[in-house]
This record gives structure tokens, sequence and C-alpha cells, in this order.
């Protein structure tokens, strides 16, 4: 797999509500993402970062690659998952979707180059 599906750190729900901890370190970055239906986006890679993402609503379709390998997701509300350096990610969202974005690096450099290479 060029990508790991992975699970929040915490979840904690109750009659008040519910409170979803993803990570609790590892992270120099954070983003929220809000992507309208039938819109595509990414087609790049980082080289330094791995980014986490975790889709607070919504759904999209992920295409993957690397080489000669390319691999297709689905994701919806609540999924969670890490592309790593060098993994071509490109999103459709076949719904309107809000995602959390996180990097562990950060893409913006001291220089004003970004670590975004399509």
């Amino acid at each position: 797999m060029l990508i790991q599906i992975i699970e929040p750190d915490f979840i904690n729900e109750d009659e008040r509500g519910k409170l979803t901890q993803l990570v609790h370190d590892g992270y120099k970055q954070y983003n929220i993402i809000f992507s309208k239906k039938d819109v595509l986006r990414g087609n790049h890679y980082h080289k330094e970062n791995n980014e986490c993402f975790y889709v607070i609503t919504g759904e999209f379709s992920l295409t993957v690659s690397k080489g000669d390998i390319t691999e297709n997701y689905t994701f919806h509300s609540g999924d969670m998952f890490t592309i790593p350096p060098y993994v071509i990610h490109s999103f459709y969202y076949t719904k309107d979707t809000w995602l959390a974005s996180m990097y562990d690096l950060g893409v913006e450099h001291k220089d004003g180059t970004k670590d975004i290479y399509s």
C-alpha cells in the first residue's frame, strides 16, 4: 500500500457529544480544507513531508501513485490516512467535503519555496 489507513488517537462519546483527538504530537502544520463536489484537487507530491488527512464530512476518491504503482480509494466522514513523501495524490470530491490536513514538517520553507511538486 502506498498510503497508511490509520485511526484517531482517541475518541470519547457520551450523551453530551463527541470528542475526537486526531493526534497528540508529530505534526507542525494543520489545515482545514473545504472542497466542493465535482472538484479535482492535488495532483502533487511532497519530497519532505508526511501528510495526514482526517475526513470531517463528505466523500472523495483518492488516487495515489509512485513509479509503476497506482492505487484508488474512496474515503468518507471519519476516515483517516497518511501519505508519505514522493507519493502523488489527487482528490476527486464526490460530495462537498471538509478535511483536516496535517504535515509533519510544514510545506513552507524559510526561503519562501514550498515542499509541493507536480
